[in-house]
């Protein structure tokens, strides 16, 4: 810098770079500018130096905003971003309004920047900044369904580029890129060394960056880069939620990020695209699948599996046509499996999936064809060979139990059980296991019942027997599902399940109390003629019959049990439907992800209104 300086090895005796790194003041005025720029040696003809500066430059303004977000309204944010300058020969002023400008640019650069080493940091900081910019959300306890920022993206330059964004987002959680090393992809030290300002910028950018990468002051060293090796995949995921939950617009205008979200397509689908989709674009399904089967170990991954089972047909369809559904379904059952483990609200997600894929008879059929080796992770018994339909049906039953001695959630019992019935017409060669398990839960709702019924017979009259009277109804309504659950497997596919009619008659004592139950006669009478017609079997087979002998009985028996003998009942067939307004529980949810899991931005819970610091 200045005239007497030719080469990057002279930076480190320039007085002009001194002079501009010195505690003195310098006017605007002073001759020193014109000298400062008054440089004689080549360009760089690489970028980094320019990366650095504005990695830099974003950091600055995105720890700034996290100040003024949480001190002051958006319209005082708003005027922060604008200035009046005046026209020369003029009284008129000219106001200039910078914060649309910002979001902007700030999505062109995470749309338009190629994602490579030198560039991580840069889209890193984009994408956060944007999460910061839409946090004004974290401090009101309402959902918020406009503003300037919302405008901004809902109706502004941003529209445009909503496909893009959604599909950049996207391409970010698929490749899964870990965070290069840190500095040296941001300023990669020249072999001359650099002098003076190499020292400087590899300083800053070191500095900057372990603030990114540990998470601020305070942080312990490499805890929360362990914990998120990769910061951009992460990132992409939280923003991509956000923007699919924004609240739909006034006057019935959509959301065009959930539209996105909702109708984009796979890359290898040749069909022309209807007209009236708007923000529709291409993504390799295949790819996606992958990373969302990889990636099931985090609330935000869960929640966008869901979303697009939920939301978008064409993906639903893609994953429920795959050969190898386990690499789908075995995550979400790991995350029941440890529900101690898990917030109340990913169980519930994980549930939801499970749900809304036993919709589909093709995947209850399917299932069952899909034989496991050795689950390690199943630690109540040895699992040395089980189908995948089996696996599901005791992590579920296990779920329940779980439900029913520790949280009592009813819509999580409701849930599972409703998973259960929509499977229930096709179960298959039921695992030796599974099929205790189902008699098993009806032996521990059956004593439930009892209790209740003992309890509300021995209190006064008042209150706490009207509180025994509502309990005794709810766990009726989970006996008759039962019920009803096992009676669809018996009635439509019987001659498949010896194991459970096993079951049945090993425990058949537990039914006797409720054949004469006017909840449950009706119900009762194809499991009494199960019972009985097994049961007169097996006393013509003789005495001391073996296990094996027994069993035998059992499947030469259900050949020859005629089916007009049992009463059809109603399809078992139960479909998820969200909420009148889902975004009262989605936002809350997705904000408290991106204020627990978002690499970085360590809000202080101080000022948080949108939900509790416990929930979830």
């Amino acid at each position: 810098m200045g005239a007497n300086t030719s080469q990057v090895s002279d930076l480190s005796e320039n007085q002009s770079l001194r002079t501009l790194i010195g505690t003195e003041s310098i006017s605007d005025n002073d001759p020193f500018w014109n000298q400062l720029i008054s440089f004689t040696f080549i360009s760089p003809t690489s970028s980094q130096l320019f990366i650095w500066q504005a990695h830099n430059t974003l950091f600055m303004i995105r720890c700034l905003l996290k100040v003024f977000i949480r001190e002051m309204t958006e319209e005082d944010l708003h005027l922060q971003f604008s200035y009046q300058e005046r026209v020369p020969g003029s009284c008129d002023t000219g106001r200039e309004l910078l914060l649309e400008e910002l979001m902007c640019n700030l999505v062109h650069l995470v749309v338009e920047v190629p994602l490579l080493d030198i560039t991580y940091s840069i889209l890193f900081e984009a994408v956060t900044t944007m999460l910061v910019l839409l946090s004004y959300q974290l401090f009101h306890k309402e959902i918020l369904r406009d503003g300037l920022i919302y405008q901004y993206l809902m109706k502004g330059r941003c529209l445009s580029l909503t496909s893009l964004l959604v599909k950049t987002l996207l391409y970010n959680f698929i490749r899964q890129e870990k965070c290069p090393p840190p500095a040296t992809h941001i300023f990669e030290q020249q072999s001359d060394r650099g002098g003076l300002l190499y020292g400087l910028a590899s300083g800053v950018a070191s500095g900057l960056w372990s603030v990114f990468a540990l998470g601020g002051a305070g942080s312990k060293p490499g805890l929360e880069q362990e914990q998120n090796p990769l910061p951009l995949s992460n990132q992409s995921l939280l923003l991509l939620l956000v923007l699919a939950n924004l609240t739909d617009g006034p006057n019935n205008c959509p959301n065009p990020y959930r539209q996105a979200v909702t109708c984009f397509k796979n890359t290898q689908d040749m069909s022309s695209v209807p007209t009236e989709q708007h923000h529709m674009f291409q993504i390799n399904f295949n790819s996606l699948y992958t990373a969302l089967c990889e990636q099931q170990r985090s609330d935000q991954a869960t929640l966008i599996l869901y979303t697009l089972l939920h939301q978008n047909t064409n993906m639903r369809t893609y994953m429920l046509s795959r050969t190898d559904m386990e690499n789908l379904v075995m995550p979400i059952l790991k995350i029941l499996y440890h529900v101690e483990d898990r917030n109340s609200h990913h169980v519930y997600m994980a549930l939801i999936i499970l749900l809304i894929l036993t919709e589909e008879d093709t995947f209850n059929r399917s299932i069952h064809e899909v034989v496991l080796k050795n689950i390690t992770w199943y630690s109540e018994r040895s699992l040395t060979e089980i189908s995948l339909g089996s696996l599901l049906i005791l992590v579920v039953i296990r779920t329940i139990q779980f439900n029913m001695t520790r949280t009592r959630d009813k819509y999580l019992h409701t849930n599972c059980l409703a998973a259960l019935a929509n499977m229930s017409a096709q179960f298959r060669c039921l695992h030796q296991y599974a099929a205790q398990r189902i008699i098993s839960l009806f032996a521990l709702l059956s004593k439930k019942h009892n209790k209740i019924l003992e309890q509300a017979t021995q209190s006064p009259r008042g209150l706490r027997r009207a509180d025994y009277a509502q309990d005794l109804n709810v766990i009726e309504e989970v006996i008759r599902m039962m019920l009803e659950i096992i009676n669809s497997c018996l009635s439509n596919s019987l001659h498949h399940n010896p194991n459970l009619v096993y079951a049945l008659l090993y425990k058949r004592e537990l039914f006797e109390q409720f054949r004469t139950h006017p909840s449950f006669q009706d119900i009762m009478q194809n499991l009494d003629t199960v019972i009985g017609f097994f049961s007169q079997r097996l006393e013509a087979a003789g005495t001391d019959l073996s296990v094996e002998r027994v069993q035998e009985v059992i499947m030469k028996g259900a050949q020859a049990l005629p089916k007009d003998r049992l009463k059809k009942f109603p399809e078992l067939k139960f479909r998820y439907v969200e909420e009148d307004q889902p975004e009262d529980f989605f936002i809350p949810y997705v904000w408290s992800l991106v204020f627990n899991s978002g690499v970085g931005l360590n809000w202080s819970p101080t000022g948080i209104e949108l939900f509790s610091m416990d929930s979830g």
